[in-house]
């Protein structure tokens, strides 16, 4: 129902804990090079656990080759830039909902190119950020809230 994009993740537990989110919710897992680790890390693995085999994923050589032919208005941006909250956020089926790297989050370039599309998650002024796992899975879990949880029981 939704896609999760990770925009050149670092740590490999992060997304083996987001790996594991989508295959609990049916989402599909974009990755978008260069990753911070290789998809055989045996921590990426851990954290995922046996969920692997229950995985969509796309793997894409640059946010260039991403972006592709996608509906920008399908394009949703995690970033504490956004003065939008995601909970006033309407998300469509088969919406994207993009998430940086760790360090550095999403490209200012790409936040530029989509001002009216990016989205934050309220926190207390001064702490740099959530999780990127807990970050997906509540963003995730909004956006499936809003069409009454198909498919989850």
């Amino acid at each position: 129902m939704f896609n999760i994009v990770l925009v050149e993740p670092e740590i490999p537990a992060n997304t083996g804990n987001i790996a594991r989110t989508c295959a609990v919710t049916g989402c599909s897992l974009h990755l978008v090079e260069p990753l911070g680790f290789s998809l055989e890390d045996k921590y990426l693995k851990r954290a995922g656990l046996d969920y692997w085999s229950l995985l969509d994923i796309h793997l894409y050589k640059n946010l260039e080759e991403f972006l592709q032919g996608k509906d920008p208005n399908l394009l949703f941006l995690a970033t504490k830039k956004a003065t939008k909250s995601y909970t006033e956020t309407s998300f469509p089926p088969g919406a994207y909902l993009l998430f940086g790297k760790e360090t550095e989050g999403l490209p200012e370039e790409l936040l530029n190119a989509y001002p009216g599309q990016c989205l934050r998650i309220p926190m207390r002024e001064g702490i740099r950020s959530l999780n990127l796992s807990n970050s997906v899975a509540v963003v995730v879990y909004e956006a499936f809230r809003q069409h009454h949880f198909p498919g989850l029981i």
